[in-house]
């Protein structure tokens, strides 16, 4: 019983800080709400235009803004209060649902505004991610930063675990609409939480201050730091092919096993049950390295592959558990490591650059994933996503190996001159990143 007690209190220590226990409140209950918005959405727009492409497109239109000004939207983060840049961003994003649900509350909604409401959302996303998971850092000590990643991480996928179950409970008995106004309410909850911190417990970064080339500055710095870079094109990879959930689980679930829109979203929160159990262990972890997250892609890749051929809608269900565990792990090490090995001053940039990758890469791999699942089915989307992990993994992991011999080969030097020195062993053995 002690041993779970202090699991339990390592697992959850960064919650001892007040601002970030608001922050986590706050979040886990907007978070339901946004899946309640994502799940209808998509289930209307396939309901209207019955097309694998128009999903796909609806993707391309919530998460190309974050492809196109991701970049910049991370340098305003740098140069910003985040907490107060937060506060403005979700204000209009609780405008946004508030229009959807009187959208959906028509009798003829025109699926082009859809698409324009999509848009304003993205928008929104590209200034919200950057600063948000930068103010993570904000509210915790050093040493806790992992751990709060994780389990922001964990909120995120308890959302997802119960944001789908709910949206099917008010599709299948009061509508579409309604999913979107209690996600508008819902904002109130990160608000209110916003507001009532302890400004002068923050640990906050000192912004940065105002002048030329400081995107591109910010792309350079990423390039020169292999444990930076290495992460971030294994996330371009998989974020453009294997994150396309919205996608392909209508599809894979109503056309290749006849199920139905309660259906989708079981299987949706059954995946994020599996999250939100990999996001607690994640939570542990102290050390994130790039094989850590390399290793972590060929799991979400593995897991990609079986979900692919499982043969009945039953085996779907604990595949996709598998799936969500394998997923969150990947997310959560390659968000770590990013945000654990940035310098302070290129954070927000850094961040806006993964969000580019993850997020932003959507606008690319949903369209081509719909393309194929409307073409093929929904199982060779799945398997596009697969060998798009499987894939990345591999690189990374050699990359690894060559970072590390390479770290290695440089230590050997310094190594000798020691031994040369004391006629003996080296005092301190180089250590191998």
């Amino acid at each position: 019983m002690t041993r779970l007690r202090l699991a339990a209190g390592d697992t959850f220590r960064s919650l001892r800080h007040h601002n970030f226990r608001l922050f986590f409140g706050g979040q886990l209950i907007s978070q339901v709400g946004n899946w309640l918005t994502l799940v209808a959405q998509a289930l209307l727009v396939l309901r209207l235009t019955d097309s694998g492409v128009a999903l796909g497109l609806l993707m391309a239109a919530q998460f190309g803004p974050v492809l196109l000004i991701g970049p910049w939207a991370g340098l305003v983060a740098d140069r910003s209060d985040k907490r107060k840049l937060i506060l403005v961003v979700q204000v209009v994003a609780m405008v946004q649902s508030f229009v959807l649900a009187a959208l959906a509350f028509s009798d003829h909604p025109p699926i082009g505004l859809f698409y324009a409401i999509a848009v304003v959302g993205g928008i929104t996303m590209a200034f919200d991610n950057p600063a948000r998971r930068a103010f993570v850092v904000e509210m915790v000590d050093e040493d806790e930063v992992a751990n709060a990643v994780s389990l922001n991480s964990t909120l995120m996928t308890a959302s997802r675990m119960i944001g789908p179950a709910v949206a099917a409970v008010l599709i299948s008995t009061v509508g579409f609409g309604w999913c979107f106004l209690v996600d508008g309410v819902s904002y109130v909850a990160v608000l209110v939480g916003l507001l009532l911190m302890r400004t002068e417990e923050l640990r906050p970064t000192t912004p940065t201050p105002r002048g030329k080339g400081q995107v591109r500055a910010g792309l350079r710095y990423a390039r020169s730091v292999p444990v930076v870079w290495v992460p971030l094109v294994v996330m371009a990879v998989v974020g453009t092919l294997s994150f396309n959930f919205q996608t392909v689980f209508p599809l894979l679930v109503k056309r290749d096993f006849g199920g139905t829109d309660a259906t989708y979203a079981n299987l949706l929160s059954v995946a994020s049950l599996g999250s939100f159990i990999g996001a607690l262990a994640s939570a542990r972890r102290t050390n994130v390295g790039i094989r850590t997250v390399s290793l972590s892609a060929l799991g979400f890749g593995a897991a990609l592959a079986l979900l692919s051929v499982g043969p009945w809608l039953s085996i779907e269900f604990p595949l996709a558990l598998l799936m969500g565990f394998a997923s969150i792990s990947f997310l959560t090490s390659s968000t770590a490591i990013v945000q654990l090995q940035a310098a302070p001053e290129f954070r927000g940039r850094v961040l806006a650059l993964q969000a580019m990758l993850f997020l932003g890469s959507t606008p690319i791999g949903g369209p081509i994933v719909g393309w194929v699942s409307q073409t093929w089915g929904a199982r060779y989307g799945v398997a596009v996503g697969a060998a798009a992990a499987l894939g990345a993994g591999t690189w990374g992991l050699a990359r690894a190996r060559d970072i590390e011999r390479s770290t290695a080969v440089a230590s050997e030097p310094a190594a000798m001159a020691l031994t040369d020195a004391d006629g003996g062993e080296p005092a301190v053995r180089p250590a191998m990143s």
